[in-house]
């Protein structure tokens, strides 16, 4: 479903928990993490898309979270021509997105990234603020910083450093990453591998493993040990 500009409408979620950290999720059999996010479906607002992505990405209901806010506008980003499939090149442009700004109100054990047969997420863990941000696809980055920044006057604690630029977060947030993230392919330099539905997916070499940061969560696939099938990806 497009727009007459040729965006699909889409739902973006920054979920909280008691300590102002960020939901964080590992796409499934990927090397890619981000914010919960999907498309809104025909006869959906942009809530009621919201709360099934909410369960469909992460098992949560609406009784575990509390909506803090909502972006006042839609955000839009373009996908460069090169990740759009050739028969959607030419009347798809890409996506527009309202974000919200979720509490959780429920307890970790309540996030269930199998709730669906179709996971996006094969781990999780709760993340800085702002860190997530230089770690997003390029074309995306203009959006999550704009969603993250407005949305930060509602966050319930002050020691975010929203004092800080977006120049100055972005190498605060550049200084945070680490080496383990990345994949080192055949040669020692990083992999990028696949790019669909217009998303970069950062994906090991075949027999390679892998380490997950600081307070994630692993939950393999128990018909493959890993994931489904890699093409199977939204937007």
């Amino acid at each position: 479903m497009l727009d007459r500009d040729g965006f699909r409408p889409n739902v973006g979620i920054v979920l909280l928990n008691q300590r102002s950290q960020v939901f964080w999720g590992k796409r499934i059999r990927t090397h890619s993490w981000q914010f919960p996010q999907g498309g809104i479906d025909r006869g959906e607002n942009p809530e009621q898309a919201m709360l099934r992505e909410l369960h469909e990405e992460v098992g949560l209901f609406p009784q575990h979270v509390q909506v803090l806010a909502r972006t006042r506008d839609w955000l839009r980003y373009e996908v460069p021509d090169r990740f759009i499939r050739r028969d959607a090149r030419g009347h798809y442009r890409g996506q527009k997105q309202i974000w919200f700004l979720l509490q959780l109100v429920g307890h970790d054990w309540d996030l269930n990234l199998r709730a669906t047969n179709h996971p996006e997420f094969d781990a999780w863990r709760w993340n800085d603020y702002w860190v997530p941000l230089d770690v997003v696809v390029e074309f995306k980055r203009g959006v999550y910083e704009m969603a993250l920044t407005e949305l930060a006057r509602f966050v319930p604690r002050s020691d975010l450093r929203l004092d800080l630029r977006p120049d100055q977060r972005n190498r605060y947030l550049r200084g945070g990453l680490h080496q383990r993230d990345q994949v080192p392919s055949h040669d020692g330099e990083a992999n990028l591998a696949m790019v669909n539905n217009g998303m970069h997916h950062y994906a090991a070499p075949p027999g390679a493993s892998f380490e997950l940061p600081p307070g994630a969560t692993f939950e393999p696939d128990p018909q493959t040990g890993m994931g489904a099938d890699p093409g199977a990806t939204k937007t």
